[in-house]
């Protein structure tokens, strides 16, 4: 059984492998352990207003626009409103559609304080097939078969 202490080094050891300015790199299913193990850690899905009603959500993350659609243009707030929901000495992982804009949010996050910072590689949704580019089947949260929704 993986205890929270391995799961976290080996994403410690993602993040030295592929220097990353934060605290580490989880798989989807590594940031569904944590959550139940660490019932005060926050899951902070990125993606936009639009992603979430369209595509889907998962129960009880938080929720912070890192762009905004349509254009993708920088939400200035970003920073300002993750403070209002997330200690900087909390657990937090950032989630989006592959891993992109997370990765962007878990930098910034580390670069103002944010001790815990994760990235969940793979994002929601994942890669795109290589025949139809059809995301939620190869990897991600929704491949990984992990609590999600539409509502």
């Amino acid at each position: 059984m993986e205890t929270l202490s391995s799961i976290l080094q080996n994403a410690r050891v993602r993040a030295e492998q592929h220097g990353l300015p934060y605290a580490g790199a989880l798989t989807p299913k590594e940031a569904q352990k944590v959550l139940e193990m660490v019932p005060v850690s926050k899951l902070v899905d990125v993606r936009t207003k639009a992603e979430l009603d369209l595509v889907g959500r998962i129960p009880g993350a938080a929720h912070i626009e890192w762009a905004f659609y349509p254009g993708m243009s920088p939400n200035p707030d970003f920073l300002m409103q993750l403070d209002k929901q997330v200690d900087r000495e909390a657990l937090v992982m950032f989630l989006c559609r592959t891993g992109g804009r997370s990765h962007n949010a878990a930098v910034v996050a580390a670069q103002n304080g944010y001790t815990e910072a994760y990235n969940v590689l793979e994002g929601f949704e994942g890669e795109a097939t290589p025949d139809n580019k059809q995301r939620g089947q190869i990897n991600g949260w929704k491949a990984a078969r992990l609590p999600w929704t539409n509502a």
